[in-house]
Formats: C-alpha cells, structure tokens, sequence
C-alpha cells in the first residue's frame, strides 16, 4: 500500500502538506500513516484514496508493528537525526526527568510540526514535538 501511495502522490504532484489539507490532517502524521508507522481513523484512510485517485483498497487502521530494518541509517537527513539523539539524547531525559520526574515523553499520545524559519545565517529547519508525559509505575 506504500508503495502505491508513492506512486499515486507522485503521479499527481502533490505535497505531503496539499494532501495533508485535503483530508484535514498533519503532514507529519499522514506521512508517517503512508509509510505504515502510524494507524489512521478509516474515514482519513478513505478520503486519501480519494485525494490520490487510487484504486479500491483497504487501507490500513489498525495499530502497525514498526520494524527498523537498520540499526543505524545512512541517509544523512535520518542520519543526523540519530546524530542529535546520541548527542543530545541522555540530556533531554535529564531535563525531562528535572521537570516532570522519572518517565518518558509518549510517541503515542505526541504531536510534531516541520516548519521553515528565516534566518540571515542560512534557513533553518524547525522541528517541534509535543508528547505526553508519562511516569513509570511501580506494582
């Protein structure tokens, strides 16, 4: 089904964001529904095989199992994602943890934006992510 998003999205010329407008959700999260990481409400499912002209199909609503095929990817967009949580990572759940407590941010309950910001030096690519704070039990 992935693939046949792909092609239909590039078939008609669209953006992540125009097809995003056309059926009233994120682009990073329809996105991440494309690519089978993320399960959509059957009514969003629906009004993207409309969107792209595809032909009849189940989409997919259920939960999906993520599998990570590499341990470390090579492109170098994802590349330095892994580079700012190795760097980064041990001090954003220490500051979590000064804020919050012992826990995590949820992926699940989780909202992200990919924005463009002006800046003299060179544009710069903003990412803001908001999840759920949740605390680890003890039973």
């Amino acid at each position: 089904m992935t693939a046949l998003i792909l092609f239909a999205r590039k078939a008609q010329g669209l953006s992540w964001e125009g097809i995003a407008q056309r059926i009233s959700m994120s682009p990073v999260f329809r996105h991440s529904a494309c690519m089978g990481m993320n399960a959509i409400p059957f009514d969003k499912a629906q009004a993207l095989v409309t969107a792209l002209a595809c032909p009849p199909m189940r989409p997919t609503c259920c939960p999906p199992t993520k599998i990570w095929s590499q341990a470390v990817p090579t492109d170098p967009c994802l590349y330095r994602l892994y580079e700012i949580v190795g760097v980064y990572g041990p001090t954003i759940k220490a500051l979590i943890e000064e804020e919050f407590g012992t826990g995590i941010m949820s992926a699940i309950d989780f909202e992200m934006s990919v924005t463009r910001e002006t800046n003299p030096k060179g544009d710069r690519v903003k990412r803001e992510m908001s999840g759920k704070y949740l605390a680890y039990n003890a039973w």
